[in-house]
């Protein structure tokens, strides 16, 4: 090692790089700035009635408010109200769309399993990001309340664990026999280091889960190709290279290789 040189910092495993979401960190940083893009790509043209079900550190509320947006926060608890700003990828706050006035922000606290407080057709659109309905485990309930009470054309957009994630965990945690079934698995739960259980989805079984709700799939990517040492090395080198980072995952998204460590779906509800 040249001397003055730092030591460099042993790999981290899947657990530590996906258990916590630590926004400071190179590749979290790179990570919200792409699902703020894909968000931002999905939201509705006309301003429309949004639920948002995702967990507070989604902050996808805030990017829809700014773009026009009427949106009803779902939170595990008052204090985690969504804040009033949103960082962008070019690290500014999220500006409202030209010639559009910005939306209203309600938050309610609910459980995203049960939307029975919710009238039945009474959203446009449903987002459910940051593994929400992979925390729920019996999902086929939890999506049939996003069904139900959406709109005929109404869409949602979610992500959830894949069986890429579920496997590196489970190898991880010396799971061996659960690790030779996994694949052929119709339900995959994977425990975490914080004691949760996880649900993780091959992009088939996603498939099958949508259409099961009766939602029409448009498409199901990763959401994210690039590896988190990846994106941590290439930030190190140039921390001005976050921009490209994201413009080469919107284009890498469009394969349909589903190595991502998180599944990406559209759906859209028959009118």
């Amino acid at each position: 090692m040249p001397v003055g040189a730092l030591p460099e910092e042993p790999p981290r495993s899947p657990a530590e790089q996906f258990a916590g979401s630590d926004p400071l960190s190179a590749y979290w940083r790179f990570y919200w700035a792409v699902a703020g893009a894909q968000l931002a790509r999905w939201l509705p043209a006309e301003p429309s009635r949004l639920l948002d079900l995702s967990a507070p550190a989604f902050r996808g509320a805030a990017r829809a408010v700014a773009a026009g947006h009427d949106v009803v926060a779902l939170l595990p608890a008052a204090e985690d109200a969504p804040k009033p700003s949103l960082s962008l990828v070019n690290g500014h706050a999220p500006a409202p769309r030209p010639g559009r006035e910005p939306g209203r922000m309600r938050s309610v606290v609910g459980d995203p399993a049960a939307l029975l407080g919710f009238a039945t057709e009474g959203f446009d659109g449903v987002v459910a990001d940051d593994r929400v309905l992979s925390r729920q485990l019996a999902t086929e309930e939890a999506l049939g309340e996003v069904a139900r009470v959406l709109r005929p054309g109404g869409r949602t957009l979610l992500c959830v664990d894949s069986v890429v994630l579920g496997m590196a965990l489970l190898a991880e945690q010396d799971c061996w026999p659960e690790l030779s079934s996994a694949p052929s698995a119709d339900v995959l739960l994977v425990p975490w280091p914080d004691g949760s259980i996880t649900r993780c989805f091959t992009a088939e079984q996603l498939t099958e889960l949508l259409s099961g709700a009766g939602l029409e799939v448009e498409w199901i990517r990763p959401r994210t190709v690039l590896s988190a040492s990846t994106v941590e090395v290439m930030l190190g080198r140039d921390p001005r290279a976050l921009g490209r980072l994201v413009e080469m995952e919107l284009r890498a998204e469009e394969s349909d290789d589903y190595v991502g460590v998180h599944l990406l779906a559209s759906a859209r509800k028959p009118e």
